[in-house]
């Protein structure tokens, strides 16, 4: 068929094939090939605009709450003079909710007939009365420039701090919103882009400058190439997603699974429930159920969110903001699992025995309503007995038997042993103006673990599904450490009075054996870091290699399908395996599995060393106020040109430069890891207690820098002649004139 279809068509065909609503499968359906799909394209961008492409059709919301985020149509100004707008998604049998917007100073005004995307939540009090705040206007997503203004005559210029980026962004006198020179800003592409000089730019953040802490996280994103703008295209695919119906769906409502997540969580992709198992040749057994969003039925295979999803990889985590895998429509919306709102899921159902080993497992494709999103404290305080007002009606009927279950799963995680490494989570407060408040190390619950053992269950689950019905999927590898590293830790633990023993296959028991000696010692930390420093890292790939490190054979991401493409992957797998639609895991897919895990095994990677780098920004910063002071730490690496120290207040590394030791010369030996003096034989290694003053610290990079007062309570012992920082001239010289005086020897007896 090579007549463009009507628009009637074309509405139609969406209405009648949800999961194939994406440009290509449109364009696959009327035969439309070639130059047409110019056409094409124009035709469906008109009826976005004319709002057909976001009509939502009846599904199974609840009639008495809007979703958290969600698309509006403005009203305009009622009686009191205060902006109303209405909700395009709602199917309620009782009165239409009035939602009274909430406009910041920044955002631009709104009219009558927009449409935008916003937050809403429900005013306590005020019957049906919501109060929405803008996130962006539908349809709208100019490009966007970071940079440093430069004033000139009319306005002025952004340079780009993006390494890769030349381009010079001019802004007129109106659109500078009161930037000063040199300022870090954040600014918008305004009207279209022409061929003839500068694209125009309106400024719309001042970040101030450019080494202040509002910055930090910005400039990492964009010194890494972290995608964080999401095209045009993609934002309009999201935006015209529908709320998944029950229709093909297994229905879930009616299981409290509730979600538990820390309470500055931006999404929430994953919930459980548990209960006693009643067939009664599985006494005191337990059915654990463990649901997950399901993207895969809004990310269609080859659509323009599938190709930004797997560009990206991942999501990426900084202390002020998120760099989503998904737009906001999605992540923070249709495939968050928000309490009292109806969501599609991917869930499995468990049985295990009173002994925490799995009996049996079961996938299905759900509709589920989640009756509370919960956080790790205010469910570790009602396990302790002070429940607040939403925890208290679930101690009983959710809580007591997720704990339950939970203490199961710690017998069957004993016997497998998987590596139990003891390194606190190091968490960074800022306030409103993104400067470093304090800097904490996170509490570890009882919660947190019980998530994480339902997690890695329900990955271990998918895995062998899709194993055993011969799916293709992506493995999570992680391969055991190589003999190199190991013998390296072997050196740190003689050095520290510890044994790792030798001639074994290793296996984690081994190394939970060493971590276990080093408990409660002095030398705990050091040995934690330096078995962490010793394993290989964690990688994607259709070849099953195993977990080394949980101590497992078969083991696939399923559980985070919202921050992470190998785990839509997986959901689309489960999909195609089970037979549950044509939005599973395609020939194409299949096929480069491998390439695909290696992109996001280096996308991974790249968002760990930017969240890296953004941490060590802000903890400079922070210590920057502190310079000149006594601090305590411990060794933790020595390297030819200096000793890093772990700071104890914030955990922060530090570095103590070789040429401020002493005036002796230092011989490195990187088999122990030890520096020795050679006049005083003093040695410095891994571990040692040390008390440093805080020479400098640096924002702009994140170096700190140290200088050592104390070595295990002890000063350092001073050194013979010679300048500091130079090493030991003396013995050079010594060994050079012994060289000169062989060599005139051998000339001399060559002569003769």
């Amino acid at each position: 068929m090579s007549k463009i279809p009507t628009k009637a068509a074309i509405l139609q065909w969406i209405t009648d094939n949800p999961t194939q609503a994406a440009k290509r499968d449109i364009a696959k359906a009327f035969g439309i090939k070639g130059a047409a799909r110019i056409d094409l394209k124009r035709i469906l961008k008109e009826l976005e605009a004319e709002g057909h492409l976001q009509k939502r059709k009846k599904t199974f919301r609840d009639p008495d709450n809007l979703p958290p985020v969600s698309v509006l149509e403005i009203v305009g100004p009622d009686a009191d003079g205060d902006l109303v707008a209405k909700a395009l998604e709602w199917d309620g049998t009782g009165p239409e909710p009035q939602i009274l917007m909430v406009l910041k100073n920044t955002d631009k005004a709104l009219g009558a007939g927009e449409r935008i995307l916003a937050r809403v939540s429900k005013i306590k009090g005020e019957g049906n009365f919501y109060e929405g705040r803008l996130i962006r206007h539908i349809g709208e997503n100019p490009e966007r420039i970071l940079g440093v203004f430069r004033i000139g005559h009319e306005g002025g210029r952004i340079l780009p701090i993006d390494k890769g980026s030349s381009k010079v962004w001019q802004v007129p006198a109106g659109a500078t919103a009161g930037a000063k020179e040199g300022e870090l800003v954040e600014a918008e592409l305004s009207g279209p882009k022409s061929r003839m000089g500068l694209p125009r730019a309106r400024i719309v953040t001042r970040l101030g400058d450019p080494t202040a802490p509002k910055a930090v996280s910005l400039i990492a994103i964009h010194q890494h190439g972290i995608p964080d703008h999401f095209p045009d295209e993609v934002i309009a695919e999201a935006d015209a997603k529908k709320p998944a119906g029950l229709k093909g769906r297994t229905d879930l409502r009616d299981v409290p699974l509730v979600t538990i997540d820390p309470a500055d969580a931006r999404d929430h992709d994953d919930a459980c429930y548990a209960e006693a198992d009643t067939d009664p040749s599985n006494k005191g057994g337990h059915v654990l159920w463990v649901a997950i969003a399901d993207v895969a039925h809004y990310v269609l295979p080859g659509s323009e969110l599938d190709e930004e999803a797997r560009k990206r990889g991942n999501s990426s985590y900084f202390p002020d903001r998120v760099v989503p895998m998904l737009p906001d429509r999605l992540s923070g919306d249709l495939c968050s699992l928000h309490e009292g709102v109806e969501r599609a899921c991917l869930a499995v159902r468990i049985v295990i025995d009173s002994e925490g080993t799995k009996l049996s497992h079961e996938f299905l494709r759900g509709l589920m309503k989640s009756p509370a999103s919960l956080n790790y404290t205010e469910v570790q305080q009602a396990m302790d007995g002070n429940p607040n007002d939403k925890t208290a009606p679930l101690v009983s009927s959710v809580l007591r038997p997720l704990y339950a279950a939970y203490a199961a799963l710690k017998t069957a995680r004993s016997v497998r042993q998987p590596l139990e490494l003891d390194l606190p989570e190091r968490k960074i407060i800022l306030d409103e103006d993104g400067k470093v408040t304090s800097v904490a190390f996170s509490e570890r619950f009882d919660a947190h673990r019980l998530i994480e053992e339902f997690m890695v269950l329900a990955n271990v689950c998918a895995a062998e599904t899709l194993i055993a019905k011969k799916q293709p999927l992506l493995f999570r590898v992680h391969e055991e450490p190589s003999m190199e590293k190991l013998n390296a830790l072997r050196e740190t633990a003689q050095t520290a009075g510890l044994t790792l023993a030798k001639g074994q296959v290793l296996q984690t028991r081994h190394l939970n054996q060493l971590l276990k000696q080093a408990a409660n010692t002095d030398e705990a930390e050091l040995i934690n870091i330096s078995t962490l420093r010793s394993m290989t890292q964690a990688y994607y790939s259709p070849e099953n290699f195993g977990h080394f490190g949980l101590a497992l054979r078969n083991y696939g991401h399923f559980t985070s399908p919202i921050r992470r493409y190998a785990d839509l992957i997986v959901h689309r797998a489960l999909v195609t395996a089970h037979g549950w639609g044509k939005d599973g895991l395609t020939q194409a897919d299949a096929d480069t599995l491998q390439q695909t895990g290696e992109h996001i095994s280096q996308t991974e990677r790249r968002s760990m060393v930017a969240e890296r780098d953004t941490t060590d920004r802000y903890l400079a910063a922070f210590l920057s106020e502190y310079v000149g002071e006594k601090l305590g730490g411990r060794i933790s690496g020595v390297v030819k040109f200096g000793v890093f120290v772990k700071l104890d207040a914030t955990g922060a590394d530090g570095l103590i430069p070789v040429r401020t030791l002493g005036r002796e010369y230092f011989d490195f030996d990187a088999d122990s890891s030890t520096l020795t003096g050679s006049d005083t034989g003093v040695k410095i290694g891994l571990g040692q207690r040390v008390t440093v003053k805080l020479a400098s610290a640096t924002p702009q990079t994140g170096g700190v820098e140290l200088e050592m007062l104390t070595i295990d309570g002890h000063a350092l012992p001073k050194s013979g002649g010679g300048h500091r920082g130079r090493g030991n001239p003396v013995r050079r010289k010594e060994k050079s004139a012994k060289r000169k005086s062989d060599k005139v020897k051998r000339k001399v007896k060559r002569q003769r």
